[in-house]
């Protein structure tokens, strides 16, 4: 085990004080490559000391030659200067967490070999020690007000439940064989294995852990969750958590918000709603409870709203009915009168504040992208995450009405000069029935508005997701234009930031409304930006996107080619191996055998004969959330009918390409694709 220094590893990182974000812009000659992008640190959520003086925050590097990737943990005053790296490890270092007296940062690290654990760092100086040696580590660390105990989710072998004890049994034996009872018996990238994700309290004096959420449900649970979904009542008696007891889960999206005491005895429920509640947070003066919840039982995508639960009256008072939008993260003032939150507001996330007697709900940011926001103790400033298409996130600061906006870090400092990085250009159009519909354009380095560009036409996933003002290290709209492409990106019926209707509109009607907003997007962009060669165009979409894509194999030949990363192709095929049946049921209305009307009119394979149009197909083996047989089955089905097709498979990824290597090999392919179909 590697011993941690604090304060003696010291690499010193510009902080660009005063510069406002509209002002910080890549002004470099060089396209971005594969390795550039996986160059870049990428800064976690802040962390503000008791005092207000100090931020502490993780950093994500990856080393591309060695496939892995380290995280460590840095500080910067409040005021900016010079960053201080605290943690310097092999291991992984996140989550800090400020004792309520500011002299211990607890943070969760991989350093001890097994497994996550939470250590405990003087913010003074000097070595971590080890708190937590649970055996299904621990992580998500939260202090009591006392700073005698810290809250941590592990995993545990549940008491109770047939199937988990089976699993148990076979896997200690010599077979990696699993049998199943349940649905889920899988999800995301990963096997169900029996074992339950619980909340434990830990004594910080003795490192003694209890289990606070005995039983055979994940706690929190594993699909749905909010940002942090349990949290400590300010006297340290009440501990609220999530938990869904749909059995099975596979169907249901209840998650439900309980309460227990941290002496002991029996859960008490307290939201009786049908749909997703998620997120509780006690108010500092312990008064209040606030929590984000959905209405529509079934539907992910439904508007998240905050409700107010008073612990006096038992009142559930909603807060941000009058704003159509959905909640996304949110922090308590220190005075319990006011919550500051974010959400999805087009394509940017924007700072929001509500008093809680309602009085107040105001907007504080607009065009920006904000993320995991944290207020100073005297209510005088805002923290949070900030980024967009042509800066990767960085920590900022404003005052908390959301003015006088300046970065405090500068991660990548050395590297994004040299880059030529595009801002987005957005422009709005008539999709659909004659609604108004957003897109952005980026353009490729050396841009030269006289010469005629191939264009990289980018349709997001979900169904219900968007695209927005950030710089994604997987799907990066300038790392696609770098090769010489111009980048369109729309975000058409079923996107979230635009109000709850425009996001229900794609629910049944997949390839209907969203496909006119798509091809009508195509066309405002050909019309707006002449500089757009309308003979050599490509289309590109993951999950949903690559549902797309497989739609748009059907039903246009406006692309040479099309790149299809885990799409869904097969309605009737996809419904029987995915691994959440809630969200095609939902999707679809209802069971594919009972009410095959959906499932039959929006099914890509369906129009198999209508299939002209080379494709790149990307599938991972590991991805239950859209099977590999999916992608599969699109290739077999373009190679029976005689048009081009290529199958990249890694085996070893889910739903997204995370590791390093195969991250290259991944954007080598599409560019050897895309060059062979759309350079002169």
């Amino acid at each position: 085990m590697q011993i941690l220094r604090s304060l003696l590893v010291v690499f010193t990182l510009i902080t660009i004080s005063g510069i406002p974000l509209d002002a910080v812009a890549q002004s470099g000659s060089d396209p971005i490559t594969p390795r550039d992008l996986w160059a870049m640190g990428r800064v976690g959520a802040p962390a503000i000391s008791p005092d207000g003086t100090r931020i502490a925050y993780p950093v994500t590097w990856y080393d591309v030659d060695a496939d892995r990737g380290n995280s460590d943990i840095w500080m910067v005053g409040i005021e900016g200067g010079d960053s201080v790296q605290l943690t310097s490890s092999p291991g992984t270092d996140t989550s800090p967490a400020w004792s309520p007296d500011g002299k211990w940062l607890a943070f969760v690290t991989t350093r001890g070999g097994d497994g996550p654990q939470i250590y405990l760092l003087p913010a003074s100086g000097g070595e971590a020690r080890r708190l937590t040696s649970a055996e299904g580590g621990a992580t998500g660390p939260v202090w009591s007000r006392d700073r005698k105990q810290i809250l941590f989710i592990s995993e545990v072998w549940p008491e109770g439940d047939e199937q988990a004890d089976r699993l148990r049994t076979l896997s200690e034996g010599t077979t990696d064989a699993k049998i199943y009872d349940e649905l889920m018996y899988r999800h995301w990238d990963t096997w169900e294995d029996g074992m339950r994700s619980h909340v434990f309290m830990v004594d910080v004096a003795s490192g003694v852990a209890r289990d606070l959420t005995p039983g055979p449900y994940d706690t929190p649970p594993i699909s749905l969750g909010g940002f942090q979904d349990y949290d400590l009542s300010p006297d340290g008696t009440e501990l609220a958590f999530v938990r869904n007891t749909d059995v099975p889960t596979a169907v249901g999206t209840d998650n439900d918000i309980w309460v227990v005491s941290t002496g002991g005895g029996e859960p008490v429920l307290l939201t009786s709603n049908e749909a997703n509640d998620t997120a509780p947070q006690y108010s500092p003066d312990g008064r209040y409870m606030a929590y984000l919840a959905m209405e529509r039982p079934g539907f992910e995508a439904d508007r998240t709203r905050m409700i107010l639960y008073d612990r006096g009256s038992g009142e559930h008072r909603p807060l941000t009915e009058a704003l159509d939008r959905s909640i996304a993260d949110f922090v308590w003032a220190s005075d319990s009168r006011s919550i500051t939150f974010t959400c999805q507001d087009r394509i940017y996330r924007s700072i929001y504040r509500v008093t809680v007697d309602g009085s107040t709900l105001e907007q504080l940011t607009t065009g920006h992208y904000f993320a995991g926001p944290a207020l100073t103790p005297d209510g005088r400033h805002i923290v949070a995450l900030s980024q967009a298409n042509d800066m990767p996130s960085e920590l900022f600061i404003m005052a908390t009405d959301g003015s006088g906006i300046r970065q405090l870090t500068s991660t990548n400092e050395g590297l994004l000069p040299r880059l030529s990085l595009d801002s987005a250009e957005v422009f709005t159009f008539k999709g659909a029935g004659g609604d108004d519909v957003e897109g952005f354009l980026i353009r490729p380095p050396g841009f030269d508005p006289s010469k005629k560009y191939p264009l990289v036409y980018l349709v997001h996933g979900g169904p219900q997701g968007a695209w927005s003002d950030v710089f994604h290290y997987r799907w990066n709209a300038n790392m696609f234009a770098a090769p010489g492409y111009v980048v369109l990106s729309v975000n058409p019926r079923g996107s979230t930031g635009y109000g709850q209707q425009f996001t229900d509109e794609i629910t049944r009607d997949w390839g209907g409304k969203v496909y006119e907003d798509l091809m009508n997007g195509l066309d405002a962009a050909l019309e707006r930006f002449p500089f757009i060669d309308s003979t050599r165009m490509a289309a590109t979409g993951a999950s949903y996107g690559g549902y797309m894509m497989n739609w748009f194999e059907g039903h246009t030949t406006r692309f040479r080619t099309l790149i299809n990363h885990d799409g869904v192709t097969n309605l009737f095929s996809m419904y029987g191996a995915t691994e959440e049946l809630w969200f095609p049921e939902w999707e679809f209305g209802g069971l594919p055998w009972e009410n095959p009307r959906y499932y039959e009119r929006w099914n890509p394979m369906a129009f198999v004969k209508n299939f002209q149009t080379p494709m790149l197909i990307i599938h991972g083996g590991l991805d239950y959330r859209v099977p590999l047989g999916q992608g599969l089955e699109m290739f077999t089905a373009l190679r029976r009918t005689g048009v081009r097709a290529r199958l990249l498979y890694f085996p070893d990824e889910g739903h997204w390409v995370l590791r390093p290597q195969n991250a290259m090999v991944w954007w080598e392919t599409i560019y050897e694709w895309l060059a062979e179909y759309l350079k002169e």
